[in-house]
């Protein structure tokens, strides 16, 4: 690794504070950070670690609600009782991340600001329709990822939290790259007052929406709905562990298995 300095705040203030340089970068679990560091493909001047940040860790229900704070550790979130009362397919979500190890020390806000393209948060934000809250404002998923490694996010803003909405109904299946537990396809579904969402990752440059899949849910909750849908692979990604073609396919398997999960 190169030379950096370690700050720990131990309130939101002083973190804020802190992210204003633009040589810092927070660190939220360092799954991700940490690996790139080691490999010499970033090189902060210092860290700025949110772990000691107590306000940051919280898990709250909010009437129809759920608040999860943004240094909540995937096991925490899996076995957070609100969130598997009030959203189960998240609690499946957060338990199926990686390996133990992974859950133990990721964050949802780390994968969030991450925005890996295989990443399993974002499809469950998405879906969800949920609502990014940050140190200067809320953004809305639909415009909070925009691409590889990409989000709104601007210098110097932390995210603080995530608030999800209760959905009637939900569910994420995903099929597993073997090696790192990344969803080589992931596809969360979501039927809520405001209608159905579909959010698919692994697929590409970053989490995408589906509006065929939407659109025949939306008609008909059901698997064969679902498996009705035309998958287009033109924009798919294709590389050593599958090819676009074979990635259009677990899309409608996954969402199938989706809504009979959903389904109950």
């Amino acid at each position: 690794m190169y030379a950096f300095t370690f700050e720990r705040p131990s309130s939101l203030a002083d973190a804020t504070k802190l992210a204003a340089n633009a040589a810092a970068r927070p660190l939220a679990g360092g799954q991700t950070l940490l690996a790139s560091m080691k490999l010499r493909l970033a090189n902060p001047e210092q860290l700025i670690d949110l772990g000691g940040i107590a306000e940051l860790a919280t898990i709250k229900r909010d009437g129809n609600a759920i608040v999860v704070g943004a240094m909540a550790r995937h096991a925490d979130v899996a076995a957070n009782a609100d969130v598997k009362a009030a959203i189960p397919a998240l609690a499946d979500l957060a338990g199926g991340i990686g390996d133990r190890q992974v859950r133990a020390m990721g964050t949802i806000g780390g994968s969030l600001a991450n925005n890996d393209p295989a990443a399993c948060y974002p499809a469950a934000v998405l879906s969800l329709g949920a609502m990014v809250q940050t140190t200067q404002r809320q953004i809305a998923a639909d415009d909070f990822f925009q691409g590889l490694f990409t989000t709104a996010l601007k210098d110097g803003e932390l995210i603080t939290a995530v608030r999800f909405p209760q959905a009637k109904r939900a569910a994420y299946m995903k099929f597993r790259q073997p090696a790192s537990r990344f969803a080589l396809i992931g596809v969360f579904v979501a039927q809520t007052d405001a209608g159905v969402r579909v959010a698919v990752t692994g697929g590409g440059n970053g989490v995408f929406r589906h509006p065929g899949l939407e659109a025949a849910l939306a008609k008909d909750f059901s698997a064969q709905s679902a498996a009705s849908v035309a998958i287009d692979a033109s924009d798919l990604a294709s590389d050593l562990h599958a090819s676009a073609a074979y990635r259009a396919n677990l899309i409608s398997v996954m969402a199938q298995r989706a809504v009979t999960k959903a389904l109950g």
